[in-house]
Formats: C-alpha cells, sequence, structure tokens
C-alpha cells in the first residue's frame, strides 16, 4: 500500500539546519591543554545530556556539570569553566542550502517545523542565527519533556504542525531519530547532504 504524500515538513536542527565547525573546539581544546575531542566527549554523555534535553536542567547548569567534570583535566574549576563558556560561545552556522529549502517549501503552502533535541537556548540560538520566524513551528524537546527518538516526541510535533503523521516527512541525521519517526508513523529520510535536496522536493511535489 503507498504512503499518502507528505504536506508538511519537519526538519532536525543540528547536523541538517545547522551544523558545527569542529575545528572551534579543538581550538578551545589545545588552548586549556584538554585532550583532543574531549568537549563533546563529556558533554555528550547521556547522564550529561539527558536532564537538559528534556528540560530537568537549564543550559546554564548543564554547562557547569560539564565544567565540573573536566576540572582536573583542565587545571582547575575555572579554567575548566572559562574552557567550557568559551566553546559555547559559538553556536554553529546556518547551511544555507537547507534554509533556502524551507523558504521554498513554505512558500509552496507547506508547513515546516522544527524538530530538535536542544536546551532552553534554543530560542536565543534561533535568533542568533537568524532563524526567528523562518518556520512554522518548532518543536524543542526541553519544552515537550521527551526527545527524540520517542514515539511521544514525534507525536507532540506532529500536533504542532497540526498534520497527521502520515502525512508528515521527518528529515534527521540519526538513524535512531530516523527509525523512531517511522515507528511513530512518519516518513523519514536520513540526511546526508545538500545532495538529497533533490529527492526531499520530490518527495514533497503536489
Amino acid at each position: 500500500m503507498a504512503r499518502e504524500r507528505a504536506t508538511a515538513l519537519l526538519v532536525d536542527f543540528d547536523g541538517v539546519l545547522r551544523r558545527f565547525d569542529p575545528a572551534v573546539a579543538a581550538g578551545v581544546e589545545r588552548e586549556y591543554g584538554l585532550s583532543e575531542g574531549v568537549l563533546g566527549e563529556i558533554a555528550m554523555q547521556w547522564e550529561q545530556l539527558q536532564p537538559v534535553l528534556t528540560g530537568r536542567v537549564t543550559h546554564a547548569e548543564w554547562v557547569s556539570s560539564v565544567a565540573g567534570a573536566l576540572a582536573d583535566s583542565a587545571g582547575g574549576p575555572q579554567r575548566a569553566r572559562a574552557a567550557v563558556e568559551q566553546w559555547q560561545r559559538y553556536r554553529g552556522e546556518v547551511d544555507p542550502a537547507v534554509l533556502d529549502f524551507v523558504r521554498e517549501v513554505r512558500g509552496r503552502g507547506i508547513r515546516v517545523g522544527l524538530g530538535t533535541n536542544a536546551t532552553d537556548l534554543l530560542d536565543a540560538d534561533l535568533e542568533t542565527l537568524g532563524l526567528t520566524g523562518e518556520l512554522d513551528v518548532v518543536v524543542n524537546s526541553s519544552v515537550v519533556g521527551v526527545h527524540k527518538p520517542a514515539r511521544e516526541y514525534f507525536q507532540a510535533a506532529c500536533e504542532a504542525l497540526e498534520t497527521a503523521p502520515g502525512r508528515v516527512l521527518f528529515v534527521g541525521d540519526e538513524d535512531r531519530a530516523v527509525s523512531g519517526a517511522r515507528v511513530a508513523g512518519l516518513s523519514a529520510h536520513r540526511w546526508s547532504g545538500p545532495g538529497d535536496l533533490r529527492y526531499l522536493r520530490a518527495a514533497l511535489a503536489a
């Protein structure tokens, strides 16, 4: 049985609409004498990350927690705090090809949502990156209280888009999130880069 044609788009933020230059973190690590990759390694440990992605702690509290875990490596808590704060001042860059695609899709009357596991800093990030008003809805895990790939997250996203799951196309760069979207009844595409846009345009064609 053929799937329904998607009439709404849900786009992941990090890795799709926003990208990060790894050289920034690497530069901070060199400056503070930290081992290569340790900032991301500590920050992305699930016990550090899960509370901030579900709104149980703030972004500032998460920064403090990461700095605490790095204190010995950085030569003390003050240096660790300075390193993490310097790293976090870089808020990434918008992929212009993806933004153009979002604008094109919205211009055709298709609702577009941002579906992201994020912290309470998300609204400020969107403003900093000039994305305020570029999406119809923003579905932030720290506001919803659950994160991708949970079925409940995608249900909340579809409700925000006012579109049935079978009519929503999710685009994400992580296999677990793509699988979770499909379990929740959405169509889903594993993002590999701007070369995918031709396929996505066809998938959303009237």
